[in-house]
């Protein structure tokens, strides 16, 4: 968390600063733990300062600005971190601001509570030694369902596993990826290669039906009210969760208690009437 959602939802809230010209980058201080931002402030903004802000863009999970310089400045929010145009959440918890000399948005900010994220300003080809050529998967909304089985349907790990796998697929974590096995009816341990053609046509149908809903929605809100859009308003996809961190609650389709397992160090929920298993099937393994 974030996850795709989330961030397409902080990407078209800073959209409108595309066009606009930097007249201002600043590490915020901070007493909480620094968050990674490279090169180093100084260097940071003078190379940003005078530039303008050709394209806001998304990668994955992380949010792109590309520059008229060639530069791309990549915010990665990890598991706290909020791309901001309004008053932040906290103040303590600021780590970065950009001032634009035009346009719309007067300021970008980047807050972090847990301060695991990263502000990061790449050349071209840093950014394409980095997160191009093949190291990250296509994105989950780009992906046809020939594509999605085509990447995973020889892997013989649990297809939640699979699913986190960035290499694999760009954007989908822990909370959309047992959202969507829930609504495809299949057990979060079936193994990849097990799983039939018509299966991930569903699981594709359903992928593709829950991340547009939730970026609709602009993301998940969950209990510790971390997450907010670029306004600092909650989402709304959360009243729509139907296994996520409701184990013992009743399944909204069967009535069926809710189940929690652990994968690859990360909880996963499913109903086991809905998404059931046979032995033979499960990959325990990660």
């Amino acid at each position: 968390m974030p996850e795709l959602p989330e961030v397409e939802t902080m990407r078209r809230g800073i959209a409108a600063i595309a066009g606009s010209r930097i007249a201002g980058a600043e590490r915020v201080k901070c007493q909480r733990r620094p968050i990674s931002i490279q090169p180093r402030p100084a260097a940071l903004s003078r190379r940003l300062i005078g530039t303008t802000v050709e394209e806001v863009g998304r990668l994955g999970k992380r949010v792109v600005l590309k520059l008229d310089s060639g530069d791309r400045l990549i915010f990665e929010p990890r598991m706290t971190g909020l791309v901001l145009v309004a008053d932040p959440p906290t103040r303590e918890h600021l780590r970065f601001r950009l001032d634009m000399a035009s346009g719309p948005i007067p300021h970008v900010w980047y807050w972090d509570r847990r301060g695991l994220g990263s502000v990061r300003l790449f050349t071209k080809q840093q950014f394409d030694e980095r997160l191009g050529n093949g190291r990250m998967g296509p994105d989950a909304l780009a992906l046809s369902a020939d594509e999605l089985c085509q990447r995973l349907g020889y892997s013989r790990r649990p297809i939640k596993v699979a699913l986190l796998d960035q290499r694999a697929i760009a954007g989908i974590g822990n909370l959309y990826a047992s959202e969507i096995l829930h609504l495809a009816r299949i057990h979060p341990a079936k193994r990849c290669d097990l799983l039939t053609r018509q299966q991930w046509q569903v699981v594709h149908e359903r992928m593709i039906d829950v991340l547009e809903k939730a970026i609709l929605l602009e993301g998940s809100t969950l209990s510790d009210g971390t997450y907010r859009n670029a306004l600092n308003q909650s989402g709304g996809y959360q009243s729509h969760h139907r296994v996520y961190d409701r184990a013992g609650k009743p399944c909204a389709s069967c009535g069926s208690q809710i189940e929690r397992i652990v994968q690859a160090q990360r909880s996963t929920f499913f109903c086991p009437k809905c998404q059931t298993k046979r032995r033979s099937e499960l990959a325990f393994r990660p």
